[in-house]
């Protein structure tokens, strides 16, 4: 009765646990996903190149609006500092635009993670090195008025550099990563004016800036999340968690891409469930779906880490195997059978016709001919008989009882 009370008033560990769900349920995030936020090594390929695309069109985004308001500002120099001051400033403002004019130019050029990176820190490194000048320049001035607001506005650009960051999708190792700079360039700034670092008066100004750093990590973390779960609804198949056609079409042309540069083997399985139709006619739709999820279950724990499954449409799946020649898939094709695919619903074991190509084997000169070669050798399985694969250079497993040739 007394434990019951404590978790009625969230008083217990039950309770606490109650209070988190429902705290976390608007943002539906796992504890595995919450690393993924934290460090970028986790991410697939698709998810770092989608978020590179955002990026990089983000950093050209701000760099044309910069490209235009920052040479215009030199304006106010003209009228708050004297010459040969303004002219150096208007200088500085002028360089200052032109890379960030050559930033925003739509450049045809990879949308990868490292040009995203790169471009990024480049950005980021523009406001800082123009305050480390600027103090150069008006360091013998005696400014006050107008002129001393505009420097000291010129004292917040490692802050204006850390908010920055709050527009990109980043895990939160790559908010501290790329807001280091702006902590450098600050004490720097501070050591250039001839100030002595003291906690009393500069704590409040880079406890601000973690304050800041904080916020931006926040928000990048929370558009990764955003990002990641709308590319991973558009790219993962429902139903029964492969890639779809389209997500998987991207892997095997970039797998085609890496393995024709460094002359190495890949192949692709074309797998087609026997008599799936009799299934939903006999046994229901519901049943079918389920056929399906233990096919694509039993083939994600045959594979290895780094192939790929697609459901390539209906009952039909593709398997991406990387750096296989036709003697490991022929090898792959035996243990995923011997494994199985799972029952019917009548209990007899489910079986798939395989074709399999190979792009060294069959001299495919795209991912295209690939998948068309595996589709024919799919379909001659299926008239032999079913429960087979059909591999290059004419090798037929026959599965079961019967004789492998």
């Amino acid at each position: 009765m007394q434990s019951d009370l404590i978790d009625a008033n969230n008083s217990g560990p039950k309770g606490w646990r109650s209070f988190a769900a429902h705290l976390f349920a608007p943002i539906k995030i796992t504890w595995g996903q919450f690393f993924d936020l934290l460090v970028p090594m986790r991410h697939s390929a698709h998810i770092r190149r989608h978020a590179a695309s955002v990026i990089i069109s983000r950093i050209q985004l701000v760099a044309a609006i910069f490209a235009v308001m920052v040479p215009l500002w030199s304006v106010i120099d003209w009228f708050v500092f004297p010459w040969p001051q303004w002219a150096m400033m208007t200088a500085l403002r002028l360089g200052s635009g032109i890379v960030f004019l050559l930033l925003a130019w739509p450049w045809d050029i990879t949308k990868t993670r490292l040009q995203a990176d790169s471009m990024l820190m480049a950005l980021l490194l523009v406001p800082p090195v123009f305050y480390l000048i600027s103090i150069r320049v008006t360091e013998d001035l005696q400014v006050t008025g107008v002129a001393l607001l505009v420097t000291k506005l010129y004292a917040l650009m490692p802050n204006i550099v850390l908010a920055g960051l709050a527009i990109f999708p980043l895990t939160a190792f790559e908010v501290a990563l790329f807001s280091a700079p702006a902590f450098v360039f600050a004490v720097l700034g501070l050591l250039m004016g001839g100030q002595t670092l003291s906690m009393d008066i500069h704590g409040p100004m880079f406890w601000l800036m973690v304050l800041v750093m904080g916020v931006a990590m926040f928000s990048g973390m929370s558009q990764l999340h955003y990002i990641t779960a709308l590319v991973n609804r558009a790219m993962i198949d429902p139903l029964t968690g492969a890639y779809t056609r389209r997500s998987g079409g991207e892997a095997l042309d970039l797998q085609f891409r890496l393995s024709a540069m460094r002359n190495t083997p890949l192949a692709i399985a074309f797998f087609d469930l026997d008599k799936f139709k009799s299934i939903n006619d006999t046994y229901g739709h519901e049943e079918g779906d389920k056929a399906l999820r233990a096919l694509a279950d039993n083939l994600r724990q045959g594979l290895r880490r780094g192939d790929v499954l697609v459901r390539w449409g209906g009952e039909e799946f593709v398997a991406i195997l990387t750096d296989t020649n036709t003697d490991g898939a022929r090898i792959l094709m035996e243990r995923l059978r011997a494994t199985g695919f799972g029952p019917r619903p009548d209990g007899a074991p489910m079986t798939a016709s395989i074709g399999v190509a190979e792009r060294l084997a069959d001299g495919a000169a795209d991912w295209p001919r690939l998948i068309e070669l595996a589709d024919q050798r799919m379909y001659e399985a299926k008239r032999a008989g079913r429960d087979r694969a059909v591999l290059p250079e004419g090798q037929t497993l026959v599965f079961g009882d019967k004789p492998i040739f």
